[in-house]
């Protein structure tokens, strides 16, 4: 056997005498040689399925094998809370070989950090923006600091390829290796992924170029047994709350809410029913959810209500119960939550579906068939990163103190994450976000305006995702929706803007806050379909369309269920067909039935000409316009280079679009909501038209 199949010594005895653990899992055993040979790596399991030790045991024992000193390890990971979980494990591993780990991140003070940089550890848990403020902290003699890096672990990289974040964590990496002056190994860990080779190339970065070996390993073996997962109608929180009172007593539960509205909600109504109740979500104080989370890990018979906050691999001790109030918005976000349960020797994996009304159901059931085909989502990073590489740049002038004009490439050797980054240079140069003397460029005054506050803080501030306004009536929330619905005429209180089942005229929009005030449109009354303004996958939709066609999700469903989705198949019978898209007329508009989501929508209503764009209405299952469509103008349009129409304004929650072009930035948040490939399946469709009653 290669030595690269086995870990160092020291560990295996430790894992075998100090752990009791009789055997390896199926990932920690797969990934010791291909992490032991250098190989960059995304190691995949389900949650749960070892994968932290699956990147340390090989890492740490090329460690102690190849005698690497300083600091040689940064591990990653897209919370706070996550680190300071993985710390106490950590620091067990590393004290067996004598090494040390240390964290850094935002709630680390002072005296730590003196510490670290005086004595720097073996092993740094950290965020990519707590790395970049180390990178271009006078305090740091980073060219120093980092010079020993060999290896990086990111975990749960999903979340970071997703998002912006993840852009910024490999720019950022890309910098650090130039520093270290030598390739350095990157790791991924993730749960299941649609598309891992995709994802361990992006990860990769220039290391692709550079021929660095690269390979997927997955966790063989699978779960145990089938998941236990039940689907079931319930028609109100306050019913789930009596549901959930009197179900699986003496155990611990952890219920997934999709809005922090209905957390609170669900949570009142809960201790109404003298159940023990705490609740996790992101406006809560990070004391406040840390009281909650200790108390529900410490507690037995009890509740904790959460929004997506825990869908990570926080530690909030064993579960007994995951319940889910309504769908969440993807299978990816399912997996992650089901993992949750099913850790104890023993125990099943399991879901309990709690519908509050017809629409939820019908996503849950759809989502659910789809997790039974084995779909899963593929991460696809975010397009046009041009603000990204803005900030970059000015980050790379703080960094070094000054930078070639001519030369600024080789900080990011051809990542993807500067493409167009030549034009945006031109721009920070022309607005004097960057001073220029000769062929240098340093930080110019524009910078110290707009972002030289404490120290650049804002400058390496978290990056925003997906841009989501929340609505609200009066003190009331009504829920959330994307720029894609602020059209022009929305926004001028033209159009009603469709949500909840309702029409509300926009009165006001407060674009920092991101909370637009409503009052309900009284004159169009109640709209016939529900209105879903949060974009979701195609994938996602047409799984409900087949639900509404007839197919059931391969899991258990409750009498209630059963017949309520009897209930909305005749209800909505009309609005499907098996063999294409029903076109349903009316006197004076059309609607499509499209079930394409929003983002495709959207992209189809930007190819249209100019007037009956301005005269239509999308979400992700309907496209309505506001007169007697032909069914021809669909025929052969082009969706090629079409971009949705954005609110000007929605540039806003683009963190650094100060420092681009107003037609870049608005390009940049455009690109993000184009489905093109949705869109040309729709046009392609057969069209089945049928008269509104």
């Amino acid at each position: 056997m290669s030595e690269n199949a086995e870990l160092t010594g020291a560990l295996e005895y430790h894992v075998a005498n100090t752990l009791g653990w009789y055997d390896l899992r199926p990932l920690q055993k797969a990934s010791i040689e291909p992490v032991r040979s250098g190989a960059d790596c995304l190691l995949i399991a389900p949650t749960a399925g070892g994968k932290t030790e699956a990147a340390t045991f090989p890492v740490l024992s090329r460690m102690v094998d190849e005698e690497w000193q300083g600091l040689s390890v940064i591990y990653f990971a897209p919370l706070k809370a996550l680190l300071n979980n993985l710390l106490p494990r950590l620091e067990q591993y590393t004290a067996w070989l004598g090494r040390r780990v240390a964290l850094w991140h935002g709630d680390v003070g002072d005296g730590e950090r003196r510490r670290i940089l005086s004595d720097p550890p073996d092993i740094l848990l950290t965020t990519p923006e707590s790395l970049e403020a180390m990178l271009v902290s006078r305090r740091v003699e980073h060219h120093l600091f980092f010079r020993s890096v060999r290896a990086l672990i990111a975990d749960e990289v999903h979340a970071f390829a997703a998002s912006d974040r993840g852009w910024h964590l490999v720019a950022v990496l890309e910098r650090l290796q130039r520093l270290c002056g030598q390739r350095i190994q990157r790791i991924g860990l993730s749960a299941t992924l649609g598309n891992p080779d995709d994802v361990l190339r992006w990860l990769q970065g220039s290391n692709v170029d550079a021929g660095a070996p690269a390979r997927v390993v997955v966790g063989e073996g699978g779960l145990p047994v089938e998941p236990d997962v039940t689907l079931d109608f319930v028609g109100s929180v306050d019913n789930a709350a009596t549901v959930l009172s009197q179900m699986f007593l003496g155990e611990k539960r952890l219920v997934f809410c999709e809005s922090r509205s209905q957390a609170e909600e669900l949570a009142f109504a809960l201790r109404s029913n003298s159940v023990e109740t705490y609740v996790s979500h992101s406006s809560l104080s990070v004391d406040e959810r840390r009281r909650s989370e200790r108390a529900f890990a410490e507690g037995r018979d009890c509740v904790i209500v959460a929004t997506s906050t825990l869908e990570l691999g926080i530690d909030i001790g064993d579960l007994d119960r995951m319940i889910q109030l309504d769908s969440p918005r993807s299978v990816s976000s399912f997996l992650q939550r089901l993992g949750r349960t099913g850790r104890r020797a023993g125990s099943v994996r399991n879901a309990l579906f709690l519908a509050t009304d017809n629409d939820t159901l019908l996503r849950a059931a759809g989502m659910l068939h789809l997790w039974g085909t084995g779909f899963v989502e593929p991460v696809v990073p975010p397009p046009s990163p041009r603000h990204i590489a803005a900030q970059q740049l000015l980050a790379l002038a703080l960094q070094e103190g000054r930078f070639a004009r001519a030369s600024w490439h080789e900080w990011w050797a051809g990542s993807h994450v500067m493409d167009g980054a030549d034009e945006v240079l031109d721009y920070l140069v022309e607005q004097e976000f960057l001073a220029a003397d000769g062929p240098w460029l340093f930080i110019g005054p524009r910078a110290e305006k707009e972002f030289g506050r404490r120290h650049f803080l804002e400058l390496l501030s978290t990056f925003i995702a997906d841009l989501e306004m929340k609505v609200i009536e009066g003190r009331r929330e009504i829920g959330s929706i994307a720029p894609l619905s602020l059209t022009t005429q929305v926004i001028e209180g033209r159009k009603p803007l469709l949500l909840a089942g309702r029409a509300w005229i926009v009165e006001s929009i407060d674009w920092d806050r991101h909370v637009i005030v409503v009052r309900e449109d009284l004159t169009k009354g109640r709209v016939r379909w529900g209105s879903e303004p949060m974009p979701e996958s195609f994938e996602m939709v047409r799984a409900r369309r087949d639900v509404l066609l007839g197919a059931d999700p391969s899991v258990r469903l409750s009498q209630r269920a059963v017949a309520r989705l009897a209930e909305i198949r005749t209800l909505r019978r009309d609005q499907v067909v098996d063999d294409g898209l029903v076109l349903e007329r009316g006197d004076k508009s059309t609607v499509l039935w499209a079930f394409g989501g929003l983002k495709a929508h959207a992209t189809l209503l930007a190819a249209l000409p100019g007037e009956v764009a301005d005269s239509a209405t999308a979400d992700n299952e309907t496209i309505r316009f506001n007169f007697p469509l032909k069914v021809d103008l669909l025929d052969g349009l082009s969706i090629d280079g079409v971009l949705p129409e954005i609110a000007p304004r929605a540039v806003d929650g683009l963190n650094f679009s100060v420092a681009l072009p107003d037609e870049i930035a608005m390009s940049t948040v455009a690109s993000r909501y184009v489905d093109d490939t949705g869109a040309l399946t729709t046009t392609q469709s057969v069209i089945v038209e049928r008269r509104r009653d």
